[in-house]
């Protein structure tokens, strides 16, 4: 049976509802995929959400949404699918924080290095912090001879100011969220990490119980050992050979 239905709960609910057996159901990772997860998760019998990085097959041949769509069921039927993790629905609000908090991070960090090189960019020297400081700014401004350079650095102020209260907001509101869970304190006894981190291992790992080992638990957390080696073979008469 095949189907082209309106992105809709509505809609998709009246379809499963029409369907008969035990349902599976499984669907790319992307933008809908949260939405789609939790919306059908008490309507069926397993929801497996792909993970297209770790399935070539969809990268193989020709793609459309039909051709994708049948390589997924097929996937699905043979118990192929490299999901996705979207358990613990009790820990989105923490998830969705943490998201928060990161990307005001990064974009913070991009305004911040957005003002330093336009500084650089007029051969003025800005190292350390003080470029940044509301204390200075009008020195820091001065600097600059141009008229319309010296608004672009405005602008760049303007943004960092805004960025760092929402930061601090965020902040704010992940710590009141993290300290519900009794599995914060406990990341916070480990030496080297701090609320915030903790707050963030736990948004991003959310239970230890999805992995099947622990050494798959230390990788994704980071905390994993790599080796890295050089040198390994020497040119002798034009050939490689193994040192």
């Amino acid at each position: 049976m095949e189907s082209v239905i309106e992105t809709k709960a509505s809609t998709i609910l009246q379809f499963i509802d029409g369907l008969r057996g035990d349902l599976r159901v499984t669907f790319e990772e992307g933008t809908w995929a949260a939405w789609l997860y939790d919306l059908l998760k008490p309507r069926v019998s397993g929801v497996e959400v792909c993970n297209p990085r770790k399935n070539a097959l969809l990268k193989d041949g020709s793609k459309s949404d039909r051709i994708d769509a049948n390589k997924l069921s097929e996937q699905l039927y043979m118990n192929n699918i490299k999901s996705v993790y979207h358990g613990e629905h009790g820990l989105r609000t923490l998830k969705e924080l943490a998201r928060s908090y990161l990307t005001i991070s990064k974009d913070l960090t991009r305004v911040m290095n957005r003002l330093k090189s336009l500084y650089r960019s007029w051969a003025i020297p800005c190292a350390g912090k003080e470029v940044y400081a509301p204390r200075h700014r009008a020195e820091w401004l001065g600097k600059i001879g141009e008229p319309g350079v010296r608004r672009r650095a405005e602008f760049y102020y303007q943004q960092l100011d805004v960025l760092r209260l929402l930061r601090q907001e965020v902040r704010r509101d992940l710590l009141l969220e993290v300290k519900k869970h009794k599995s914060w304190k406990l990341l916070r006894q480990i030496p080297g990490i701090g609320p915030i981190r903790a707050a963030v291992l736990m948004a991003l790992m959310q239970t230890p119980h999805r992995f099947r080992t622990k050494r798959q638990l230390w990788n994704y957390s980071g905390l994993g050992l790599e080796t890295h080696d050089s040198g390994e073979y020497r040119a002798v008469e034009g050939q490689l050979t193994p040192c």
